[in-house]
């Protein structure tokens, strides 16, 4: 754990004092293998706040003074000139009151001043950018799989393709992680702190063998490090340049969608659905703790429910008369007593 960006010394009871030593807990109790350092940047903000107005201690802070900085937050613009979404401030107050709560508990403060402080009201969650089976394939076909790295990346993308795994979940991958002879991924400890073991389609492994046989071993440097995908320098490679490597090649194949390596999870996610998978199996293979978040995809499924409607309801489909149902008509419009004119320009 690294320790707080500072030229003097840190006083004991002082903000980053607390801050740092909540991350450590946090950090012994595994809380932090993905969210270690978003968290720190959060609570450094609350704690650059306060010391611009001379509050350095928690001790020092109450609800109204939580409250301006939650204003802070709202009015806060980014170098672009962009304010902060309304997910980042609700996030960012979260952490907030996770840290006062931790406070209370360990007998710091005598109370918890962010106790009642209302969160941010999040938007209705909208649906997720998907790939459609060509468009992912478009993307595949982006890295020259002649090179080192573009067959890196190659392997790369089919794992986040086939697996539906998360971007921090690919990175933590151990080469000990993958049973070929299984077709199998062990996901160790991932969001939630949960274990998964997934299924990998034959594709991807064979992508997965050519890079390990032809690649890692050349930039290995450390024979006992186990990680999966690898830098030139054989470093494990960081979430942040993977998704700038993923969000290259979308750009690149014409697509036209943003983002990054969550595009290939929405992606495999709409496809099983679109071919009969249960929700249930794709909630467990996305590690998804509650159903709601995985039924999202019920929703962006739209092509199946079209062809579902199609072929069962009785209005989906507009009849073609024949010459046997027109003459039909024409005789009945004969035997018709009723009023001559169309029925809008009845009185």
């Amino acid at each position: 754990m690294s320790s707080p960006a500072h030229d003097q010394p840190v006083a004991a009871d002082s903000l980053l004092a607390w801050i740092e030593r909540y991350l450590a807990h946090r950090q012994m109790r595994g809380l932090d293998r993905y969210t270690a350092n978003p968290v720190r940047h959060d609570l450094k903000r609350l704690s650059d706040w306060c010391a611009e107005r001379a509050i350095d201690r928690p001790i020092q802070i109450s609800k109204p003074i939580l409250e301006r900085y939650q204003r802070y937050l709202y009015y806060y613009r980014k170098a672009n000139g962009q304010p902060l979404s309304v997910s980042s401030q609700a996030r960012a107050l979260a952490r907030v009151k996770g840290w006062f709560r931790w406070l209370v508990r360990h007998n710091y403060l005598p109370s918890n001043p962010a106790s009642e402080l209302e969160l941010p009201r999040l938007p209705r969650q909208t649906l997720p950018q998907v790939l459609s089976p060509a468009e992912v394939e478009s993307v595949l076909a982006v890295p020259n799989v002649q090179t080192p790295i573009g067959l890196r990346d190659r392997a790369a993308l089919e794992v986040l393709y086939s697996t539906g795994i998360r971007r921090m979940e690919l990175v933590s991958l151990s080469v000990f992680d993958i049973d070929f002879n299984a077709g199998t991924v062990f996901v160790c400890q991932g969001k939630g702190r949960k274990d998964r073991l997934l299924p990998i389609g034959e594709r991807a492994l064979a992508w997965l063998r050519q890079y390990l046989d032809e690649v890692r071993e050349h930039w290995q440097i450390d024979p006992t490090d186990t990680a999966l995908f690898v830098s030139q320098c054989g470093q494990r490679l960081s979430g942040d340049r993977i998704s700038e490597r993923v969000r290259e090649y979308i750009q690149r194949s014409g697509v036209g969608k943003p983002g990054a390596c969550h595009l290939f999870r929405h992606a495999a996610a709409t496809a099983m659905l679109e071919n009969g998978a249960d929700i249930r199996y794709i909630q467990s293979m996305l590690g998804h703790s509650n159903i709601h978040t995985t039924e999202v995809y019920t929703h962006v499924s739209i092509g199946k429910l079209k062809a579902v409607h199609a072929a069962t309801h009785p209005g989906a489909r507009l009849e073609r008369r024949t010459d046997s149902t027109a003459s039909q008509a024409t005789t009945a419009d004969a035997d018709y007593d009723g009023p001559s004119k169309p029925f809008e320009e009845l009185p």
